[in-house]
């Protein structure tokens, strides 16, 4: 795995690396190319102050590092999206005002709370705090249509009172089949997200059942990424990523330049 797609620097409120220490360790892990994803969660308000960034100082950042280490590794420049069902025409505004390489669409606010939060499971179960993020994350994606693909779509789980016991494909799977035939049509992809492992679950986002489901419903663009926030994050455990994806059937995995799909094989 040649790249890692999915990290976060100092423009993301749960960060406070700078982007060159990410390019250094990037360099130093020997991969040919990065995209930043810092997070945009639009009302997004459980941590305090919004977590948003200045999109043109964002820029204004990146891109003289892209030229700086151009001989050394590809830097692209992406975002990750906080999707709410009443942020479609917002978001579609912001990702066409900005030369974004790559946009993830993610779900972390359910409810307008965010799971790690805690507050969201007060006085729910695990399955009904389950079952209203997969409907609400098909909801999102029904009205917010400008982003590339799905963030880590069983995120909610890393945070559940009864660990992953009350999980599977299995038992959501009109929830998410709905979820990844709308993807489909949309023409999207979906993210295979080391961090799952990161955050002691026996699988990366999503489950693998997740990941052949979506293959056997015809979905072919996966990219890949250890959602790092430290340098030491990066590329976490994707000494796995090749197998997981093999042994769910895809050859290929995706990377975005200029919001495109670039396809490369799987080693």
């Amino acid at each position: 795995m040649r790249a890692d797609v999915h990290m976060h620097t100092v423009f993301s409120h749960d960060s406070d690396t700078r982007p060159e220490q990410m390019i250094r360790a990037a360099i130093d892990k020997g991969l040919e190319m990065i995209c930043f994803t810092d997070h945009y969660d639009k009302d997004y308000m459980d941590w305090g102050e919004e977590s948003i960034f200045d999109a043109d100082i964002y820029f204004s950042t990146l891109r003289p590092l892209q030229e700086k280490y151009k001989d050394l590794i590809d830097i692209r420049i992406g975002v990750e999206l906080g999707m709410q069902p009443h942020l479609g025409e917002y978001y579609t505004e912001f990702t066409q005002k900005y030369p974004f390489d790559f946009v993830i669409g993610s779900v972390h606010a359910v409810n307008g709370s965010d799971p790690a939060f805690g507050q969201l499971f007060e006085g729910r179960s695990d399955d009904e705090v389950y079952r209203m993020t997969f409907r609400e994350m098909l909801e999102d994606i029904r009205v917010i249509r400008d982003f590339d693909v799905l963030g880590h779509v069983d995120y909610v789980t890393r945070y559940g009172n009864e660990g992953i016991s009350a999980y599977s494909y299995q038992k959501y799977a009109d929830e998410i089949d709905a979820i990844l035939k709308e993807i489909i049509e949309q023409g999207k992809g979906l993210e295979l997200n080391m961090a799952g492992l990161k955050y002691g679950l026996p699988f990366a986002h999503p489950h693998p059942d997740i990941l052949k489901r979506y293959r056997e419903l015809g979905g072919e663009i996966i990219t890949v990424g250890a959602d790092g926030h430290r340098p030491d994050h990066i590329a976490y455990d994707f000494g796995k990523a090749d197998a997981i994806l093999k042994s769910c059937g895809f050859e290929y995995y995706a990377e975005y330049k200029d919001r495109k799909p670039v396809f490369r094989k799987l080693v």
